[in-house]
């Protein structure tokens, strides 16, 4: 019953297309202008990816962390390593441009020798105040020599968060008001005012002065991505283009294409606004990739159309047969590849399921808009010229073919050892296979502010911020000597890991009470002993200035205080290592019935997250796998058959994987997507092949050797072209400014290459070398859908 309904509906839906070419050209036109009024709805990403699902128990931590301290990555730094800073000129415009910075109103509190409080005790009153560290501006070199000189012998608690007393490197910090951090006042305030400001300071003074943290990151990161979009589309349109152009010789058959993918482009940017989906470092990658994977489509039919004209020089005969012969294969093959993307929904995590639906969407409307627009277009020109088929007989093209015929034919027992050697080979690669956690790793590496991220690793130990939570279960804990001296602790034990920054904590400012309460002696900066702390901290508590200070570190109650530090850009590896090191370090020190203290930040939230993506996305390939080994199982009935059509695209992807291993390619959230990219697109060609096959079958009374060579004569062709669009089309991302995304590119450039390989050398032979015993048995059973219709127009030897 399923076989007679399907078995015409191809015809009928040709006849339906070609019938209503008008209505259809009309109602793209209205899908197009009304995707195109939902631009105005996209909008670019102004926070930072979270890899992680909201119920995650590390995603639940840091919520709890910014429940109670609020948004930790608010921090811009600016820093100047250069001894002409201090002359009283210079000196006096680096503090200039700090109360300059001061006066926007997205900036919630700015520190640097400006403004910088020295903390005193008022003996009149017992107690604590806060006065000004520069009482009058500094007119001579003498004046700014004693004040360089103080600050850095005076005040330890100042020191690796101001300056860094060996270099002489001096910086501001500037807190943002941490309502606006993730949105975009904050990127227009960091890419217009700071910028400008900046930008004047170095003209007045010649000084080059550094900016980082993680506002500022973020926003030179999502600068970058949106000035690569208008690139890619760009370089996309023109490589595909140019290799459509190289093949075909039409100017004619290119603009069509073009036009196609251009319309794809618009309707992936209206769906992105449709759904309202931030534009994010993977979504920016959908609309040159609809422009790479939409041209197989155009490639596969146009050729279909013109390999029929010459045959028979029918054009409604032809153009019918496009749709009727290739309409079920196209619609596989894109389903396949859609599936390799939307399997990305399923990972819970919100960047990668937005990515995977708003493509896998946008690829099936690429098929929609490929199969109505071509048959209809061409439907209202006339007939290819001579010269528009001569690419069907290209003498180069007929080289290739016969190259893989023979190999074919003559020297199975070669591609089979290659293909063992290449297995075993990868395997001994995939062992060498690194995880990569790092945030940063992926930035390009040429910009100025990944630049200066490098800087400030170098003077100040790191910008990326790693938090420990301290409960101590009870009001006002925290103050508690024996809290104060284990977290002290645990302050040592982080100081003493080199890609670690020293912590800030509220010890610091127990610290530095201590050595105001001494009248600034140095040596004094150290926690109170059990006979000091009773009187320290009595004078503590009557200073309101404390209170202040204390806000940063310690929550409204005094139960829980936070530790902060900042960590370099390591490898995974040496990041869970350095983990466990502090977690160990925080059992033995923190007993579990007295405190609960947990690690979170943003550098540990990503290396979880990455962790978390990496078996999610294995999953998802896995699903990816079994969905198109169903499919095959549906069409072929044959196990044999989902072995064979499976080994050629697990192949490649496992080269790839031990391409990576050799050449140090680690696994993170941008090249893991490769394997699930690749291995959907791929498997279209080895759908195409073994469609043509399944024809040929028919055709020829399942006479097998026959079949398998016919098919690779007449899809080689096909395939060979559509390979290499994809590989020149997926080689634009190599030149992004991003790491990511340039592996990202290569890799799947090179897997889809190979397996293109692996779909005319390998399939055929297998087929070849299986296909005979399941013939013999007469296993191999009808599809439920059929290929190519039973009934065919019969063809006039006349020409129109």
């Amino acid at each position: 019953m399923l076989t007679k309904v399907f078995q015409g509906f191809w015809t009928k839906t040709s006849r339906i297309i070609l019938r209503n070419r008008i209505l259809i050209l009309i109602g793209i036109a209205v899908i197009t202008v009304f995707l195109a009024l939902q631009w105005k709805n996209m909008r670019f990403s102004n926070s930072q990816a979270n890899l992680l699902p909201d119920d995650h128990s590390v995603n639940i931590a840091y919520q709890s962390f910014l429940k109670q301290f609020g948004e930790e990555g608010n921090a811009v730094v600016l820093a100047i390593k250069d001894s002409a800073l201090f002359s009283p000129i210079q000196f006096n415009r680096w503090n200039k441009l700090s109360k300059q910075l001061s006066a926007f109103p997205e900036v919630d509190a700015v520190l640097s020798t400006d403004n910088l409080k020295e903390l005193k005790k008022d003996n009149d009153k017992q107690e604590f105040v806060l006065e000004p560290f520069l009482k009058s501006t500094a007119t001579t070199q003498k004046e700014v020599d004693s004040i360089i000189q103080y600050l850095f012998e005076k005040l330890p608690f100042y020191d690796n968060l101001l300056f860094n007393k060996e270099s002489g490197t001096i910086r501001t910090v500037i807190y943002l008001d941490k309502d606006i951090v993730n949105t975009s006042v904050r990127k227009d305030f960091i890419l217009k005012d700071l910028a400008n400001l900046v930008e004047n300071f170095e003209n007045e003074t010649g000084l080059d002065v550094r900016v980082s943290g993680m506002p500022y990151i973020r926003t030179m990161n999502s600068q970058n991505i949106i000035d690569e979009i208008g690139k890619f589309i760009l370089a996309a349109l023109g490589v595909t283009s140019l290799i459509f152009f190289f093949f075909f010789r039409s100017f004619r058959a290119t603009i069509i294409s073009m036009c196609i993918v251009i319309i794809g482009v618009m309707w992936a940017f209206g769906i992105l606004g449709l759904l309202e989906y931030e534009i994010t470092v993977l979504t920016a990658l959908i609309p040159p990739l609809i422009i790479v994977i939409g041209i197989p489509n155009c490639i596969f039919l146009i050729n279909k159309y013109q390999q029929e004209v010459k045959k028979h020089g029918n054009q409604a005969l032809s153009l019918q047969r496009v749709i009727s012969k290739l309409g079920n294969a196209t619609l596989m093959t894109n389903v396949t590849t859609a599936s390799g993307f939307a399997t990305f929904i399923i990972t819970d995590s919100k960047l990668l399921t937005e990515f995977g639906i708003v493509a896998s969407l946008n690829i099936i409307g690429i098929f929609i808009l490929s199969l109505l627009v071509i048959p209809i277009i061409y439907s209202f020109m006339p007939l290819p010229k001579t010269k528009h088929l001569k690419h069907l007989n290209k003498k180069w093209v007929d080289g290739f073919v016969n190259w893989m015929e023979n190999i074919v034919r003559n020297k199975k027992i070669a591609v089979y050892i290659t293909s063992v050697l290449l297995l075993v080979l990868s395997i001994i690669g995939i062992y060498q296979i690194n995880v990569s956690g790092s945030p940063i790793e992926d930035m390009p590496k040429n910009a100025e502010f990944f630049k200066d991220i490098r800087f400030f690793e170098e003077e100040f130990d790191g910008i990326m911020p790693l938090e420990i939570v301290v409960d101590t279960k009870k009001e006002k804990g925290v103050l508690k000597p024996i809290t104060l001296k284990k977290m002290n602790e645990l302050g040592e034990i982080i100081e003493g890991i080199p890609e670690l920054s020293k912590p800030i904590s509220v010890v610091n400012l127990v610290k530095y009470s201590k050595q105001a309460f001494y009248n600034g002696i140095p040596k004094y900066y150290q926690l109170p002993t059990t006979q000091e702390n009773n009187f320290i901290m009595d004078v503590a508590r009557k200073s309101s200035e404390n209170s202040n200070l204390l806000e940063s570190f310690v929550d409204s109650t005094g139960q829980t205080a936070r530790i902060t530090t900042y960590i370099k850009d390591v490898k995974t590896d040496r990041m869970e290592e350095i983990e466990n090191r502090l977690q160990e370090n925080i059992d033995k020190i923190f007993p579990s019935e007295q405190y609960t203290v947990f690690m979170t930040g943003k550098a540990l939230l990503f290396l979880k997250g990455t962790k978390y993506l990496v078996k999610n996305l294995v999953l998802s390939l896995a699903l990816a796998i079994g969905l198109i080994a169903l499919f095959m199982a549906y069409l072929f009935r044959s196990f044999r058959m989902i072995i064979i059509s499976l080994i050629p695209n697990l192949l490649p992807l496992l080269v790839t994987a031990g391409v990576m291993g050799f050449v140090g390619v680690p696994i993170k959230p941008s090249t893991i997507l490769v394997f699930s990219i690749a291995f959907g697109i791929s498997v279209d060609d080895t759908i195409h092949f073994l469609a043509k096959y399944r024809q040929e079958l028919t055709e020829n009374k399942w006479h097998i050797e026959k079949s398998v060579y016919n098919a690779l004569r007449e899809t080689g062709v096909s395939m060979f072209y559509t390979s290499i669009v994809l590989f020149f089309g997926f080689s634009v991302f190599i030149t992004s400014n991003f790491g990511g995304t340039v592996a990202l590119g290569s890799l799947v450039a090179a897997t889809l290459l190979f397996a293109m390989l692996a779909n005319l050398i390998l399939l055929p032979s297998l087929l070849l070398s299986l296909e005979k015993s399941i013939a013999n048995k007469q296993v191999l059973k009808k599809p439920q859908i059929d290929i190519l219709p039973k009934k065919e127009v019969t063809i006039s030897n006349k020409k129109n």
